[in-house]
């Protein structure tokens, strides 16, 4: 049996549903804030002694996942801003998006501006002064 290719569009928000629904059912019962606790840390920052971009993205999904918004945006800021982007994008690529909103799907699907981004946010987190220091996990 061969699969239907409309159905496709859906793989991208399909993937995104099922990846969100497990790690909320693990982070509801796993506090990855309580040592000796079953979830991997950041071996970037392991090996280097430098947060990354990810780091403390566990910790901030099992704040979300428990509503304590500030408790995530300390833990990491980019993740928390990042979510209703990449969803309006799986929302588009689904065909699920109001077509009057392309220009908004447009402007978040540039690569350029998330990779400034993310390097920018990588070097600012990783500065020692206020306000840059806020962006450290934690």
């Amino acid at each position: 049996m061969k699969f239907p290719q409309h159905l496709l569009r859906y793989a991208p928000l399909a993937a995104i549903a099922s990846i969100s629904a497990g790690a909320a059912v693990i982070l509801r019962r796993v506090d990855p804030n309580v040592p000796g606790n079953p979830l991997p840390g950041c071996p970037f920052y392991a090996l280097t002694g430098i947060w990354c971009p990810g780091c403390g993205s566990t910790r901030c999904l099992h704040a979300l996942v428990h509503l304590d918004l500030p408790q995530a945006m300390a833990m990491n800021p980019l993740l928390v801003l990042s979510i209703i982007p990449v969803l309006v994008m799986a929302l588009h690529g689904a065909g699920l998006w109001p077509a009057r909103w392309l220009p908004l799907v447009r402007l978040f699907a540039r690569p350029i501006p998330w990779l400034v981004l993310v390097l920018g946010y990588w070097v600012a987190r990783n500065l020692p002064w206020y306000p840059f220091n806020l962006l450290a996990p934690g």
